[in-house]
């Protein structure tokens, strides 16, 4: 049922959103630490998996805490 909720509030295309921003945020921070296209996109994937990453353990905080009140 919460599934349900979820995805009527927020809507399947506004997740999307965040694809484009995972991935400047993660070659920006990426360019800063290194000069050479390889070590950059390395380095920016890494950053992409960490950062979605921390937005699914906030999304599962999130939804026990939901859940359990």
């Amino acid at each position: 049922m919460i599934d349900h909720l979820l995805l009527a509030v927020l809507g399947p295309s506004d997740l999307w959103y965040a694809v484009p921003l995972i991935i400047s945020v993660s070659l920006v921070y990426a360019a800063t630490r290194h000069e050479r296209t390889g070590p950059i996109l390395r380095h920016a994937a890494r950053t992409a998996v960490w950062i979605v990453g921390a937005m699914a353990v906030i999304f599962v905080v999130l939804w026990l805490v939901t859940w359990f009140t």
